[in-house]
Parts: C-alpha cells; sequence; structure tokens
C-alpha cells in the first residue's frame, strides 16, 4: 500500500505529461540509455516527475497474469482514472487499446505548458494537441490537489513582474504562507506548497471556488480570471461540482486519445522503462 498522499497527483501529471509529447503512447515512462535520450531529464519532468515505481509495480502485476498483453500506455491512462476516482473525484470509461511508442521527445517534453506561459500560450499548446480553451479550463481543474515547488509560482511572491512587490492578484493571507513556505532564497526552490490549500489531496471542485478568492497558486491558475471565456467556465464550477466532474471525465477521454497508437503501430513493451 503507498501511503503517499500525493502520489494521485503525481499519477494525473505523468499521464498528462505522457500524452502531450508524442501522445499517450508511453514515452514519458522510458529510462535514457547511452544509445536512447529519454523524456525524464526535460525540464518540465526532471526531480518532478514521479510515481514510475508504481506504474512498474502494476506492469509486473499484469506480465505474471497476462504477459505482453496490457500496454503501459493503457496502464498509466489507467492508473491516471483511478488517482482521480480514489481521491473523491469522477468516474469515466477508459477506452483501451493503446499501443507503446518506440521514440520519446526530450525537445517536445521540453515545451510541454508551463507555469510561466500566458493562457494564450498554454491554449495554443492544448489546440495543437486537437483540445480547446474550455478543456484548458477544465483540466488545470486537476490542480484542485497535488503539490507544487516554490520555484514554480515564487516570482509573484516577492518580485512580480520587477515590480519589487508581490503579486495583487493574490490574497494577502495566502500570500504570507507563502513566503514563510518559500522564502525569497534560492534554497526554499524545492520546497512543497499545496496547489489547493483549502481540500489538499481531495479532487473536488475547490480550485474554482479558490481561483474566486484570488488564491490560484500558479500564475497559470489564476490567469483563468482574465479572459471572459474562462472566467465564466470557473464561476460556473464553482458552484456545480457534479458539472466540473462530468465536463472534467469527458476532457480527459478527449486527452486518452491524443495520438494513440493502435493495431500493429508500436509495442507492448514488456518492462515500461525500456523498449522490447
Amino acid at each position: 500500500m503507498n501511503n503517499d498522499t500525493r502520489i494521485a497527483a503525481s499519477l494525473l501529471r505523468l499521464h498528462f505529461h505522457d500524452c502531450f509529447v508524442n501522445g499517450c503512447d508511453g514515452s514519458v515512462l522510458l529510462d535514457s540509455t547511452s544509445t536512447f535520450t529519454g523524456e525524464k531529464n526535460a525540464l518540465p519532468n526532471k526531480n518532478s516527475l514521479r510515481g514510475f515505481e508504481v506504474i512498474d509495480t502494476i506492469k509486473s502485476a499484469l506480465e505474471k497474469a497476462c504477459p505482453a498483453t496490457v500496454s503501459c500506455a493503457d496502464i498509466l491512462t489507467l492508473a491516471a482514472r483511478e488517482a482521480v476516482y480514489l481521491s473523491k473525484g469522477p468516474f469515466w470509461v477508459v477506452p483501451l487499446g493503446r499501443r507503446d511508442g518506440t521514440t520519446a521527445s526530450e525537445s517536445e517534453a521540453n515545451n510541454l505548458p508551463s507555469p510561466f506561459d500566458p493562457l494564450e500560450n498554454i491554449t495554443n499548446k492544448f489546440v495543437a494537441k486537437g483540445l480547446e480553451l474550455k478543456d484548458v479550463a477544465v483540466l488545470l481543474g486537476a490542480h484542485t490537489f497535488g503539490f507544487a515547488q516554490c520555484f514554480t509560482f515564487k516570482p509573484r511572491l516577492f518580485n512580480f513582474g520587477g515590480s519589487g512587490k508581490a503579486d495583487p492578484a493574490l490574497d494577502v493571507s495566502l500570500l504570507q504562507n507563502l513566503q514563510s513556505l518559500c522564502p525569497n532564497q534560492a534554497s526554499s526552490d524545492t520546497n512543497l506548497a499545496p496547489l489547493d490549500p483549502v481540500t489538499t489531496n481531495a479532487f473536488d471542485n475547490m480550485y474554482y471556488r479558490n481561483l474566486l478568492n484570488n488564491s490560484g497558486l500558479l500564475l497559470s491558475d489564476q490567469a483563468l480570471m482574465g479572459n471572459n471565456t474562462t472566467a465564466s467556465l470557473v464561476n460556473t464550477y464553482s458552484k456545480w461540482p457534479l458539472l466540473f466532474f462530468r465536463d472534467f471525465a469527458v476532457s480527459m477521454e478527449k486527452m486518452g486519445r491524443i495520438g494513440v497508437l493502435t493495431g500493429q503501430q508500436g509495442q507492448v513493451r514488456t518492462s515500461c522503462r525500456a523498449l522490447n
């Protein structure tokens, strides 16, 4: 039993980082070798992605029960769904039959949507994958659980946009908490803060309620309030948790179809960390 309360959010993020690079093909799981460059050392992933051991454990149990049948890409997609559901979030049916990719792309991983990107750039990255602005607003709701390292939001705390002051769009009491959690020195860069300080490990609609109170952690979270379309969705989801759950399930299923390999494409890896 894994008693790491962060693991659910970590598994969901692992699936997202997989799907946005070469499609949902398990490429994020591959280790680099002397002749192969994986994605684990890309800037958004290095010292940050976690949950690989959980996928390994599931894979080895499946290989015993049913060898060479269930792909790592399917395992990761199902694990992300379970992570949400077991954190009191929605359940959705995951279509299966993804095959595992035989390539990876560190350069594409370096272009993942970033907490430092303006909303327009994040949206463009989603649109390039066949998603749309609504999916951005919905899938960012995944920040209702999990943690972020201080460096991802520290510019908001001390010297926002070179002003020498904090971001005015950050609630004052949250600001004070964050400043004590993330003091203005490099040594605090990897300290962790909850993305949702209210119901930290529960998958619910609190993320949207926080945004209405100027309590989004990342600049890219609070940016949802700066666009009429997304601000209206934030408002709706803050009031109607089951509507958020329904829309989240739809967007997740959509994300889980990005660039999938099927039929005889790719392979079914024996180990998720290495090509067959």
